[in-house]
């Protein structure tokens, strides 16, 4: 099986992700397993604050689905994005970046010596609980961990170029609420200040050969997405998910 980021960077059509958050469980995890057509998931560090433990067991369970999964993490935290990793995480995702030095500093804190600054512990899921050597969990971490960079913000927007440039970030993915926030038409997803920037980080990852995903706004905005190149899209999550449920058997018994 290869690597995330290798997946990611040879995918020859669009990944379909989920999100967990406030509901961590690994039933879950089974549910979209068995129900089928994703391809991983990703675990929302940045707003539900998980602890090692639920990262260690929600990817422990999606490996059990052959799922691939990676965790948004706020970039306030060195020690945070080697947890992320340790507890089995394929790859890691910065929260409100907003500019290149911002996005490398992740970049480094999430890589081993030459390429980064990530402290040494080979006694986590990555390195098989001090299974690996040393030397060869560094090698091995720094070639295939992933790394995206959410552009999120007005500042982020202006530099993607820069950001795309950064050797070692393997994705860009749009957050647009925050997105429509920052540039001023909050709440209006599919707004056309928006849309250019889709446009502009469409342009920004051909350009440097990345890979970019986001969150649709609709089947409509996901389809447009896919013409962009867009090569990654959560379109579900815990909550949603089980809205969307309550609200469906609310109809079917007219509650």
């Amino acid at each position: 099986m290869p690597t995330l980021r290798e997946f990611i960077a040879n995918a020859d059509r669009t990944l379909n992700f989920f999100t967990l958050g406030r509901v961590t469980s690994p039933v879950l995890v089974d549910l979209f397993g068995f129900m089928g057509g994703f391809d991983g998931f990703w675990l929302d560090q940045e707003h539900s604050g998980l602890t090692y433990e639920q990262m260690l067991v929600a990817t422990a369970a999606g490996r059990g689905h052959g799922f691939y999964s990676f965790v948004r993490a706020a970039p306030v935290n060195y020690a945070i994005v080697t947890q992320c990793l340790e507890a089995g995480a394929d790859g890691v995702m910065a929260a409100q970046v907003n500019s290149a030095a911002h996005a490398e500093e992740f970049v480094q804190w999430a890589k081993f010596s030459p390429r980064g600054v990530r402290g040494m512990n080979n006694g986590g899921r990555d390195a098989l609980y001090a299974g690996k050597p040393v030397k060869q969990f560094a090698e091995e971490s720094n070639r295939d961990s992933m790394v995206a960079i959410q552009i999120e913000t007005a500042q982020s927007l202006n530099e993607v170029d820069a950001i795309a440039a950064i050797p070692d970030v393997d994705m860009l993915f749009v957050g647009p609420s925050d997105l429509s926030q920052s540039l001023g038409v909050v709440g209006e997803l599919e707004h056309d200040k928006v849309w250019e920037g889709y446009e502009q980080v469409a342009a920004a990852a051909k350009k440097h050969g990345k890979v970019w995903g986001t969150v649709p706004a609709s089947p409509a905005a996901a389809q447009r997405h896919r013409e962009l190149g867009c090569r990654m899209l959560t379109f579900a999550s815990d909550v949603g998910c089980l809205r969307a449920g309550i609200a469906a058997v609310k109809e079917k018994f007219g509650a």
